[in-house]
Order: structure tokens, then sequence, then C-alpha cells
């Protein structure tokens, strides 16, 4: 299937989805790769793990331009495009990969299957101040927009002195096909709002925000 999104979200803002049909070959020969790419690409054991990097690549690429790089801090692992064109947020679940690009604004993004019971790890991340449904028809998809949210506000925060109880919290909201919500940072680096959108993609659940 390939390509499913490649959209302008907001003014220098895009988004990203790409279904990975393709076997490791197919990917291979569809990304440009230099040396030091394909150095990286063969530290991986895992021909899955090798195809989901193959994957974002190529997504990139599409977005972007054929020689688009994506290249990582040493030290935080966060991933940045090596001409320095856009701010990146990268998320990858079995079988899609996605990316959010951001010419002026930070951004973060995450995108889950929807697979194993989340209920029972609901009280690891959700607190007293956030609201869950009790129609069972909608809960685990709550729960499931809850924890994407709050895993692309760590991304866009880069991470630092965050814990998913604590310090984010998904304001109140009824769950649809797709939608607006607020996520809020309050921890000892930053005090703020975020407005985040979701969307489901088939069993996929993906939140977006940027800032």
């Amino acid at each position: 299937m390939g390509l499913l999104i490649n959209q302008e979200i907001e003014d220098g803002c895009y988004l990203g989805l790409w279904e990975i049909t393709e076997d490791f070959e197919t990917l291979f020969r569809m990304t440009y790769l230099n040396d030091e790419d394909i150095q990286r690409l063969n530290k991986f054991k895992n021909i899955n793990r090798k195809v989901e990097s193959l994957s974002v690549r190529t997504l990139l690429q599409k977005m972007t331009q054929p020689t688009a790089r994506i290249v990582y801090c040493q030290h935080s692992r966060k991933p940045y495009l090596e001409d320095g064109s856009y701010n990146i947020s990268i998320s990858h679940s079995l079988k899609y990969t996605s990316i959010l690009l951001g010419k002026h604004k930070l951004v973060g993004i995450d995108l889950e299957f929807m697979s194993h019971n989340i209920k029972r790890l609901a009280h690891k991340f959700i607190n007293e101040r956030e609201v869950i449904t009790n129609d069972p028809l909608l809960r685990r998809k709550h729960l499931y927009i809850h924890w994407c949210a709050k895993e692309a506000l760590y991304k866009i925060c880069d991470k630092i002195d965050i814990n998913f109880q604590e310090n984010l919290t998904i304001q109140p909201f009824d769950v649809r096909d797709s939608g607006e919500i607020t996520g809020v940072v309050n921890n000892n680096v930053r005090n703020e709002e975020y407005k985040m959108h979701y969307q489901f993609e088939n069993n996929y659940v993906l939140v977006y925000c940027t800032k």
C-alpha cells in the first residue's frame, strides 16, 4: 500500500503515514542510503527492525526530497534532519509508520496498534484529574488516546523530566472518530497547554501536536 497520508496539517507542518506492505529488498531499492546509513542499518539483527527503519526513511524522502537523511543525537537519540530543514518526530507500530515535520514549530507524534488490554496498564499513566468513559465500547479507545497523547507530549518536550502520571494531563473529552484535545505539561521545566489532534486508522490510534 505504501503512502497513505502526506498532507500539510497547518502552516509549515506536514503529516505522513506509511503502511508497510513491502519486503526488505523492495524498500531497500526505494530508499536513498549512503554508506553511513547502510552501516547503521546492518547493525539491526532483526529483519523487522530493518524494515521499520527503511520505511521511516522512505516516508521521509516522499515527504521532502529523495536525499533527505535522519541523524540521531548521540546522547538523547532524538532524531534530526541532517540539513536542519524541519523538526521531526517519528512513530511506528506493527505495519504503520508515521512522521510529523515542523518547519518552524516543535512537533510530537505517536502511533499505536490497539492490541493489548490497555486497561491493565491504566493505573500507570492515568491521574485523578483525567476522566475516562465508563462506556465499555469506548473505554479502550479513550485509554489509547490518552496513552498516545502523552507519548506525543513526551517527545515534543524532549523527554526531559516527565512522568506520564504526575506531569502530563489530558483534559476531559468525548471520544469520536477524530478530534481535538488539550494536553497539559506541568513539571520543573514548563507549565504549558498543547492543542493535540487524534484520529483512528483501522485499528491504529494516531495523536500529534505542534508548538
